[in-house]
């Protein structure tokens, strides 16, 4: 990887943590197509370890906001859809995870333009960590589907709830692939060299928070992950 490469990247990674704790998700979305685009071997691995640490530092801002119940039954929906994003990881060739992951990048997206809003039932919020398990295991993103189910709740108790089932989720889903083999010394080393560049992003996002309109972030960031799923495909059959 090239030193313009790796700043893009360092850039990706603090605007999507910034993203991450100002409105429960936004790293695995932005970072997962851009790491693809350099270098597939990293995924999802790298993304994983710098959200278990991102989320990790908004549940220690605002865990008290934290829907433990619903958090609870979400992460019993993940279970079997960590297991299912493993096996896709261990049988997939790079090429066709870097397809997957643009593929979820978009469909993500289009599902949010329509503005579905499922209803935060049990059975729909352990229908999402299914999904959840399976897509942020295979492709480390993991948001779209729990931003969804629990779009209505309000800006501290969405980041606390999301934070603490990714949290959780993504030590699953860590040990999960590691136990297949998938996580190596090469991958542990990027993501020392890329958790500055997350640990700027969380410290940026206290005060940058309450200035950011909520609604124009995430269309912006929609956009921008747009832009990056779309180089992907292009580049995998180039």
């Amino acid at each position: 990887m090239s030193p313009p490469e790796f700043t893009l990247l360092f850039v990706t990674v603090a605007v999507g943590s910034l993203l991450q704790v100002s409105i429960g998700f936004g790293l695995g979305l932005l970072a997962a197509p851009v790491i693809a685009i350099f270098d597939p071997s990293l995924t999802p691995v790298v993304v994983l370890l710098l959200a278990t640490g991102v989320t990790a530092a908004v549940l220690a801002l605002e865990g008290g906001h934290l829907d433990l119940r619903g958090a609870g039954w979400a992460l019993v929906g993940r279970v079997p859809g960590v297991l299912g994003g493993a096996a896709l990881v261990a049988v997939l060739p790079a090429r066709y995870l870097a397809l997957l992951v643009a593929a979820v990048v978009l469909t993500g997206v289009a599902v949010s333009l329509r503005g579905f809003v499922p209803a935060p039932r049990r059975r729909s919020v352990l229908l999402a960590g299914l999904l959840s398990g399976l897509m942020g295991t295979a492709t480390a993103i993991g948001g779209p589907p729990m931003a969804m189910v629990w779009q209505r709740l309000s800006g501290p108790r969405l980041r606390a709830t999301m934070s603490a089932f990714f949290l959780a989720g993504s030590v699953m889903s860590l040990a999960t692939l590691a136990a297949t083999g998938a996580v190596h010394t090469y991958s542990l080393w990027r993501t020392a060299l890329l958790a500055p560049a997350a640990a700027i992003g969380v410290l940026l996002a206290r005060p940058l928070s309450s200035r950011l309109d909520m609604r124009r972030t995430r269309a912006v960031a929609m956009v921008l992950a747009v832009a990056s799923a779309t180089v992907l495909v292009v580049q995998q059959f180039v």
